[in-house]
C-alpha cells in the first residue's frame, strides 16, 4: 500500500507517523513545498514551541470555537498526555508556564521538530522536500494518485491513500499559501470563508500607537466592549504589546478570535464602535490607585507634573497620559486638584483605543475557515466525497484559541487521518 501525505507540518508529520505504526509494511510518503519539513512548527510561540495545553482534554473543546465538537473524537484519540509523552520518549523534556502552557524545558522549538524527524527516520518513512503538489488525480469517486511540480517539471505519482495536510493561508513563508483549499475544492469540497484569526489589530489611533510602539504590557486587563450596544466581547488578563498600526500580543490575538465570531463585528469596526480598555493597575482598586498616586504626588510635591510620573509608568507612556489628562505639563504637582487627579486615575483603569480592523491573513498566527467539517468524517478524518482522502490539521475548517490547542489539533486530526489509512 502507498499512502503519500501533502504537507509536512505537524499535523502532516504525525499522520505519517501514525499510518506507518499502523501498517509497517505500507510505504509512506510526505510531499512537501518548503526545502526542509516543520518551518511553521519552528516559529510557533517565539519559536519556543507552545506544545500543547495542561488542561483536560475534555477542556480543549471549550477553546475551539471553530467547530470544536468536531474534534471530540480525535481529541480523545490523541491526548495531551500523548504528544507529552512522544516527545518525552524522544528526550524533550517538558515545562509548564502560565495558562496551562506546555513548553520544551529548553525553550527551543528545533527539539521538537528534531523528534518528529527522527521518528519519521526510525520508522523509513520517505521524504521528498521542494515539490509543490498541484492535483489530486481520481478516479470511480476515489483517489489514484497526485500530480506535482519537481524541478519545474510535471510528475505523477500514483497512491493508494492520500492525506492533505496543506495547512492554512497564514505564514506563508512557511509554504502555507493556501494551496490545499484548490486542491480539495476541485474535487468536490466545499471551502467555508477563509479569514485571519489570532491576528493583532489596527485601531484608529494611529499617531497614538506609533508613539507607544514597541511598549510591551505585562499583567494587564483589557476589555474589548461593543460600545453600541453596551456589550462586553471579551476581557482577559496577560500581556500586550503596541505597534505602529495598533495592538498586538497575547491576549490581543485571543481578543480576535472573539470578535471575528461577534456579530456585526466588521460594521461596528467601521463605525468605530468597538473599543479596547486596557486597565494598567488591575491589582489596585480606583481608590487604591487613588491613593497610591497621592502618595507619589507627595514625594514630588514641588516638581513640575511632567516629572512627576516616573514610579507609576513606563517611560513612553508618560507623554500620551499627560496629553490625554489635559493636565498642563508645567503645573506644579501641589497644585494639581483632586479633579485633575481623579482624570488620571481612570486614564490608567480605563485607558483606550478604537479597534479599525484585523490586520491580514498574512499576519495571522491561524486561518479560520477551511474544508467544511460536514464533508469530513470526525473519527476517521476521511472525505465524505472521495474515498480514501483524508484531512488533517489547519485545512480543516476548526480553529482555537492561542495556548497550545491549534497545534494540538494537528497531532490529534493527524493521529487519526494517519491511522484510518489502514
Amino acid at each position: 500500500m502507498k499512502i503519500v501525505i501533502i504537507g509536512g507540518g505537524p499535523a502532516g508529520m504525525m499522520a505519517a507517523i501514525s499510518a506507518k505504526e499502523a501498517n509497517q509494511e505500507a510505504e509512506v510518503i510526505i510531499l512537501e513545498k518548503m526545502e526542509r519539513l516543520g518551518r511553521k512548527l519552528l516559529i510557533t510561540g517565539k519559536g519556543r514551541c507552545n506544545i500543547t495545553s495542561s488542561l483536560n482534554i475534555s477542556d480543549f473543546i471549550k477553546n475551539v470555537p471553530g467547530n470544536g465538537m468536531f474534534l471530540y473524537s480525535a481529541f480523545n484519540k490523541y491526548t495531551n498526555e500523548d504528544i507529552i509523552k512522544f516527545l518525552e520518549d524522544k528526550g524533550v523534556k517538558v515545562k509548564e508556564e502560565r495558562g496551562n502552557r506546555i513548553f520544551p524545558a529548553s525553550d527551543k522549538s528545533q527539539d521538537v521538530l528534531d523528534a518528529f524527524i527522527s521518528r519519521l527516520k526510525e520508522l523509513k518513512v520517505k521524504i521528498k522536500t521542494n515539490v509543490e503538489v498541484i492535483r489530486i488525480e481520481k478516479g470511480n469517486n476515489e483517489v489514484k494518485g497526485v500530480t506535482y511540480i519537481n524541478n519545474n517539471k510535471e510528475e505523477y505519482m500514483e497512491a493508494d491513500k492520500i492525506i492533505l495536510a496543506t495547512g492554512g493561508k497564514s505564514y506563508s513563508s512557511t509554504g502555507s499559501t493556501g494551496d490545499g483549499y484548490k486542491i480539495a475544492q476541485e474535487l468536490g469540497h466545499t471551502i467555508t470563508k477563509i479569514r485571519p484569526s489570532l491576528v493583532p489589530m489596527e485601531t484608529y489611533e494611529k499617531s497614538l500607537c506609533k508613539e507607544l510602539q514597541g511598549l510591551s504590557l505585562k499583567n494587564v486587563g483589557i476589555k474589548i466592549i461593543d460600545i453600541k450596544n453596551n456589550k462586553e466581547i471579551y476581557n482577559d488578563f496577560g500581556e500586550m504589546l503596541f505597534t505602529h498600526f495598533g495592538v498586538s500580543g497575547p491576549t490581543i490575538l485571543s481578543a480576535s478570535a472573539h470578535i471575528l465570531r461577534y456579530k456585526d463585528a466588521e460594521k461596528l469596526l467601521n463605525e468605530k464602535q468597538i473599543k479596547l480598555f486596557i486597565d494598567l493597575k488591575p491589582a489596585l482598586s480606583m481608590e487604591k490607585l487613588d491613593i497610591r498616586i497621592r502618595k507619589d504626588f507627595e514625594e514630588v510635591k514641588n516638581k513640575q507634573f511632567q516629572n512627576s510620573l516616573d514610579k507609576l509608568l513606563p517611560k513612553k507612556m508618560i507623554n500620551p497620559i499627560i496629553a490625554l489628562s489635559e493636565i498642563n505639563p508645567t503645573k506644579k504637582v501641589n497644585e494639581v486638584t483632586k479633579e485633575e487627579r481623579l482624570r488620571i486615575v481612570n486614564l490608567l483603569k480605563n485607558f483606550q483605543v478604537t479597534l479599525k480592523n484585523f490586520r491580514d491573513i498574512e499576519d495571522a498566527i491561524i486561518t479560520a475557515g477551511g474544508i467544511s467539517i460536514k464533508e469530513i468524517n470526525p473519527s476517521t478524518m476521511e472525505s465524505k466525497i472521495i474515498k480514501n482522502l483524508y484531512f488533517a490539521g489547519e485545512i480543516i475548517d476548526v480553529d482555537a484559541y492561542t495556548g497550545g490547542f491549534n497545534l494540538q489539533i494537528a497531532y490529534s486530526t493527524g493521529y487519526v487521518a494517519g491511522g484510518s489509512t489502514w
